[in-house]
């Protein structure tokens, strides 16, 4: 149960991040106002405050963690929000960030 609730509030803070940048993108390079960019930047503080409820006590290893959670997510974010359509080298690296996502923050630990 551990692992889901982990797992649930790394796909949140993706949410939240990949979001309020996409946003930001929108509103200042696509032009699409300051509303889309305040949107944004409100998602982007919400963000801070996710990882916060991770049950890891260690910040470095959550953002490292989650790290690879902004990677896999940020390509998906293309693919849905804009159409990007990634390569192998793009899904392979993804997997591998997923991967070491995994070791860092699920491994057993002695103490």
């Amino acid at each position: 149960m551990l692992i889901l609730r982990s797992a649930a509030l790394f796909v949140l803070a993706a949410l939240l991040e990949i979001g309020g940048a996409w946003l930001v993108w929108q509103g200042v390079r696509e032009h699409r106002g300051w509303m889309w960019a305040t949107g944004g930047v409100l998602a982007l503080g919400a963000y801070g405050f996710v990882a916060t409820f991770q049950p890891d006590a260690h910040f470095g290893r959550v953002l490292a963690a989650y790290g690879g959670i902004f990677v896999a997510g940020s390509l998906l974010w293309g693919v849905i929000a804009d159409g990007y359509r990634p390569d192998r080298w793009d899904i392979t690296g993804a997997l591998i960030c997923l991967a070491g996502m995994a070791v860092i923050m699920w491994t057993p630990r002695n103490g």
